[in-house]
């Protein structure tokens, strides 16, 4: 429920969002009829957005969420894990999967990147966002699960190893970097009083913080980002003629 009233208006949804159709705009056109899958969409802010490059399916473990996202609109949605996806080898254009391999186990994790790359058509991207730094492990992490945070081998061997070839890969939310990480540091002397940071009243700094998050778009999808508290991977599966 908090990230269902969170997702249309904080800073971080709406920056990671405009990086998201940054990288996007940069290989797909808008009305491409692309078909999408979203693996672990949540309460569907991010189905909703997939929507204008084609036909967008979403699923999730969470059926409060999937009908949390079936209120936004997106008719198109199933109960399922990214370990054992109910679809053919092949059916989608586009997979998206933000902020799920870093809740799996190294076994979990393996079997999720797998699947994603059979469903994925000869051709087709799979886009994900990670956390990173694992040496940023701090209360927010443990409140949503995050088994881990990546390094950017870590997650570009993962890609490789499902067949998958790593077209970009770069680190996001670098400029709030320094503020993060002496948050997280600070949380091992003195335990915070809210476990999330979704919960944090940013006020006016909102809008100052999702400006500095947004204008790393044209970053990413050029030469990229050496640091940050995210990474972000777009990865192709071979056609036969360049396998």
């Amino acid at each position: 429920e908090l990230m269902y009233r969170l997702e249309d208006r904080l800073w971080w949804y709406r920056g990671m969002r405009h990086i998201t159709a940054t990288l996007l705009d940069h290989h797909y056109a808008r009305g491409a009829g692309l078909r999408v899958l979203d693996a672990g969409c949540g309460t569907g802010a991010t189905a909703s957005q997939l929507g204008a490059y084609g036909c967008v399916t979403g699923i999730d473990l969470e059926r409060y969420a999937l009908r949390l996202a079936q209120q936004r609109g997106n008719p198109r949605l199933a109960a399922s894990s990214v370990r054992a996806l109910p679809f053919a080898a092949g059916s989608f254009d586009l997979v998206t999967c933000f902020h799920v391999l870093v809740m799996l186990d190294e076994a979990a994790e393996a079997q999720a990147l797998s699947e994603l790359a059979r469903v994925l058509a000869p051709g087709g991207r799979l886009l994900v966002r990670v956390a990173a730094n694992d040496w940023l492990r701090g209360a927010h992490d443990r409140a949503w699960q995050v088994m881990r945070r990546y390094s950017p081998g870590r997650l570009s061997a993962g890609l490789t190893r499902a067949g998958l070839r790593v077209e970009r890969l770069s680190h996001a939310n670098m400029w709030l970097f320094p503020l993060a990480a002496a948050k997280r540091l600070a949380e091992r002397l003195a335990p915070p009083r809210s476990t999330s940071d979704l919960t944090y009243p940013f006020g006016p700094l909102d809008h100052v913080f999702g400006a500095l998050l947004s204008s790393e778009a044209p970053l990413i999808a050029g030469p990229g980002l050496a640091f940050g508290l995210s990474l972000i991977a777009l990865a192709r599966k071979p056609s036969p003629a360049t396998a």
